[in-house]
């Protein structure tokens, strides 16, 4: 055989080395993202982090996330995803809020998640439809939206116990009616921006199918 061959023959198999090296390299597998750490967002949530000035989350939203501030939101049992989104909504202009938007801001992204996925981890507190008077036209809307304004039933996203849809919809069931009535006002006059089929929705709505829907709502089971 040729000497000269031999250089050609060990360049080939080096190159062909080289190649499957990298190969391999990048089929191996990667490391994914953390997963969330609902211990490390219970600790966070309920003492907060005085040495970043973040206020502990129980103190507005109540233990477990049962709020019982008619205009602070219920948490407990709301989607992770849900409440990961509306953290990180908080710290840009989509939704804007004096007292939410600063403590948002203090939040890493991991941090967001473990208290998301805590929150998820703990029972929904239940509530209760308060007006009598309001609540067949709730209802109404609730299970069939108004056809003659185009809104759709709520249920149709929210389900009909207002458990919502884990990862699209939230849960809704339960929660204040005074809260409900406020962040559908938001949405209908544009203050708050993080949800265009809400805000089209809540555009077609009067003041009071807006009130009478959310006292539907806090009924729900």
């Amino acid at each position: 055989m040729n000497r000269a061959f031999f250089p050609v023959v060990t360049s080939f198999f080096v190159a062909v080395l080289a190649f499957s090296s990298v190969a391999y390299a990048s089929d191996a597998p990667t490391a994914g993202p953390a997963k969330a750490d609902p211990a490390k967002g219970e600790a966070l949530y309920t003492n907060g982090d005085a040495a970043r000035n973040i206020t502990a989350c129980v103190s507005c939203h109540g233990a477990a996330g049962a709020s019982t501030i008619s205009t602070n939101p219920k948490l407990g049992g709301q989607h992770s995803a849900y409440i990961h989104k509306q953290l990180t909504n908080f710290q840009g202009a989509d939704r804007n809020n004096p007292i939410m938007s600063p403590l948002a801001k203090l939040l890493t992204d991991d941090e967001m998640k473990n208290i998301a996925a805590y929150l998820d981890a703990q029972p929904a507190k239940p509530g209760a439809a308060k007006n009598k008077d309001t609540l067949d036209l709730g209802k109404k809307i609730y299970r069939g939206g108004i056809a003659e304004k185009s809104v759709p039933a709520c249920a149709g996203c929210h389900s009909p116990n207002g458990a919502g849809i884990p990862a699209q919809f939230p849960r809704i069931g339960g929660q204040h009616q005074d809260y409900t009535v406020a962040e559908l006002t938001n949405f209908r006059d544009g203050v708050r921006k993080n949800g265009p089929m809400m805000t089209t929705i809540a555009k077609r709505m009067s003041d009071d199918e807006i009130k009478a829907v959310a006292d539907y709502i806090a009924g729900l089971k």
